[in-house]
């Protein structure tokens, strides 16, 4: 349901909360849809993506399912469950897609600004892992969207594939890899201010930096008036909206409980801070070219899965290994304190005691990483780079991650560790909340959004025609049609200045 202005009150048809990846994403494919929609956005910051779209806070830059082993979980039965990595790759196909249209059409203008070929590998050791990556490959060579990964325990193969990973290393050690060239790199922060520049020159939109939303409230009217202080200087002023979309990350969680509708009602939200260990020898970075992905800690989140991760911020060249994980009170890099005890509430004090008592070794694991002194985190660090140097590396602090909280009709409540969007019955507001695969799926999340909240009008043929105009594939299964699959790779990998498995076997 989409609600129009009325003569009662001026204001936007759209109120987007926080200027990330969700936020630019929606109000692309709204304006694109609509032209004539007025949207408002307001960030409390003084720039777009300087939270969790941020290259340095964004602990996965170009999920893509290829090398994160998280996504593909052993069962009891000791078969592998690919069908999240399946979900997933193709989400950040169709996210490919929508990049694509916004580059061929000059609405952003720096391809090569955002996103990059880099293969994207998985690396484990022990008879077991092993063992586990090996029908994992295996597994994943059923599905097309898998198509051109490669397998080795060679160590000589291996050292070809990531020689900073295996100089230093015992031969004589049972590992192995995946590797698979067509990976990419995306600095989601440079796509998110270029979307949300082509946004602000279109007619009908403004942008407001350090204006916070402080309150929000349906009237009989079903509109919404937000409350919104600008943070320089206290003034206050109040918005009335048809639609309003909370995309404010960690901040999103208090603004849904604030509206007051019956679904936000028993949500909860677990904060974990980041860390990297940053590499500063150009020698050292200059010999890493991948994503090299290994198995996570029994009972860390996947936001800690660690990774050795070559990216490109600023148009420079960067190595990071992390994340290191941590407890804390704050829901985002610049908040508060205070967050998390204010967002326990009666309607959400159950689940959220139940998830923390189903997640003690978690809340462990998260302390003994806050205790973690320099000589530990190079420990870690030399499982990935065993020649590692104390003084080739540096410290900086990654952002905040918020994991859901929510009710479980069997468990009373249950943490979860991807994304989930929270609607009013009426469509009249959507939230975001959780975490990973996040910015590289919020194409696909945000095509929920529109089904959830703008169903009649996605049903009509206007925007079925602009929909397929953006997103060739859509409406379609790319994990069920593999010359489609063919063809939009080709497609996004010549507009955005991509690899294709052609090339790599040329």
């Amino acid at each position: 349901m989409f609600i129009k202005k009325n003569l009662n009150h001026s204001g936007p048809d759209v109120v987007l909360i926080g200027a990330g990846i969700m936020s630019a994403t929606l109000g692309v494919l709204l304006k694109q849809l609509e032209p004539d929609l007025t949207i408002e956005i307001y960030e409390r910051l003084d720039k777009a993506a300087a939270e969790s779209s941020d290259a340095w806070n964004n602990a996965g830059t170009g999920h893509a399912a290829f090398c994160e082993l998280n996504y593909t979980p052993e069962l009891p039965n000791g078969k592998i469950d690919v069908s999240k990595a399946v979900r997933i790759a193709e989400s950040f196909d169709v996210s490919r897609q929508l990049w694509a249209y916004l580059v061929g059409n000059d609405l952003v203008k720096l391809p090569l600004n955002f996103i990059k070929s880099i293969p994207h590998m998985s690396f484990v050791w022990g008879e077991n892992n092993v063992s586990f990556l090996r029908k994992r490959y295996e597994a994943l060579q059923e599905c097309h969207l898998f198509k051109g990964m490669l397998y080795s325990e060679d160590p000589e193969q291996l050292k070809q594939w990531m020689p900073l990973v295996m100089n230093g290393r015992n031969a004589q050690e049972k590992m192995a890899a995946t590797y698979m060239p067509i990976g990419t790199d995306v600095n989601f922060g440079a796509l998110t201010r270029s979307m949300f520049s082509y946004l602000q020159q279109q007619p009908g939109v403004s942008m407001y930096f350090g204006h916070e939303v402080r309150k929000l409230r349906q009237k009989s009217d079903a509109r919404w008036r937000l409350k919104i202080r600008n943070v320089a200087t206290g003034e206050k002023k109040k918005v009335y909206a048809g639609f309003v979309f909370i995309g404010a990350g960690g901040g999103a969680l208090p603004l849904l409980m604030k509206s007051g509708i019956p679904e936000g009602k028993g949500y909860g939200g677990f904060p974990v801070s980041g860390q990297w260990l940053k590499c500063i020898n150009p020698k050292v970075i200059e010999q890493h070219h991948a994503k090299v992905y290994g198995k996570a800690a029994v009972g860390s989140p996947p936001m800690s899965v660690p990774h050795l991760d070559t990216r490109f911020i600023n148009e420079k060249r960067e190595l990071l290994f992390g994340p290191y994980a941590g407890f804390t009170t704050r829901f985002l890099k610049q908040g508060s304190l205070l967050d998390l005890p204010l967002s326990v509430k009666v309607n959400n004090l159950r689940p959220m005691v139940a998830a923390g008592i189903k997640n003690i070794p978690l809340t462990k694991y998260l302390i003994n990483q806050v205790r973690q002194s320099p000589a530990d985190r190079m420990i870690a660090l030399r499982d990935y780079v065993p020649e590692a140097k104390p003084e080739d590396w540096v410290l900086e602090h990654a952002g905040k991650r918020v994991q859901v909280i929510k009710k479980d009709p069997d468990q009373i409540g249950v943490l979860e560790f991807g994304t989930e969007v929270v609607s009013a019955e009426d469509g009249s507001l959507a939230a975001l909340l959780g975490a990973s695969p996040g910015a590289s799926t919020a194409v696909s999340i945000m095509l929920g959004l529109l089904h959830k909240c703008f169903n009649a009008k996605v049903s009509t043929e206007e925007w079925q025609t602009k929909l397929k105009q953006m997103i060739p594939s859509y409406g379609q299964s790319l994990a069920d049609d593999e010359l489609l699959l063919k063809e939009v790779r080709a497609w996004t990998s010549e507009v955005l200045d991509l690899v294709t498995l052609e090339q790599t076997r040329s």
